[in-house]
């Protein structure tokens, strides 16, 4: 049992955390081989393959921004991720992914849908969504990609 599903049962409600948002994100579209775009140091870097590997996904590609703090993570633009994830695409990835939530790129997801044909999983805005469906809110959502929008 999954240690989110431990403290759901023992505080009596639903819990939610970035990593396992983004797992049940990508289990909603069912993608198995992943490109993921990260923030971190090296270390960060690490810990996030090891968590999406052991998850039972293919992580074929990882570009980590090296961004020296919480501050030097915000200020990375909209056309550098825009960029990014050009060079993270390829036929052999089912979705792409955005971790370290200061690292916003939610409201581009649209947009990267519609350009990469292929599902964007927003670290900020999988959690939000994971945190709404387990306190069993449905609301759909648009304008933020098509997690929110169908699932």
């Amino acid at each position: 049992m999954h240690d989110r599903q431990v403290l759901s049962q023992r505080l009596g409600v639903g819990v939610s955390s970035g990593s396992f948002s983004c797992e049940a994100a990508l289990r909603c579209f069912g993608a198995k081989s992943i490109a993921v775009l990260s923030p971190y140091a090296k270390i960060g870097d690490v810990e996030v393959t090891r968590f999406f590997t052991e998850a039972g996904f293919i992580v074929v590609r990882f570009k980590g921004l090296r961004c020296p703090n919480p501050v030097s993570i915000a200020e990375v633009s909209e056309d550098e991720v825009r960029q990014h994830m050009r060079d993270l695409d390829g036929d052999d990835v089912d979705a792409l992914v955005q971790v370290g939530t200061n690292l916003s790129a939610a409201v581009l997801v649209p947009e990267l849908e519609r350009v990469h044909k292929k599902p964007v999983i927003a670290i900020n805005t999988a959690t939000y969504w994971h945190a709404l469906r387990a306190l069993s809110i449905q609301d759909r959502i648009p304008g933020f990609g098509r997690l929110l929008e169908e699932f």
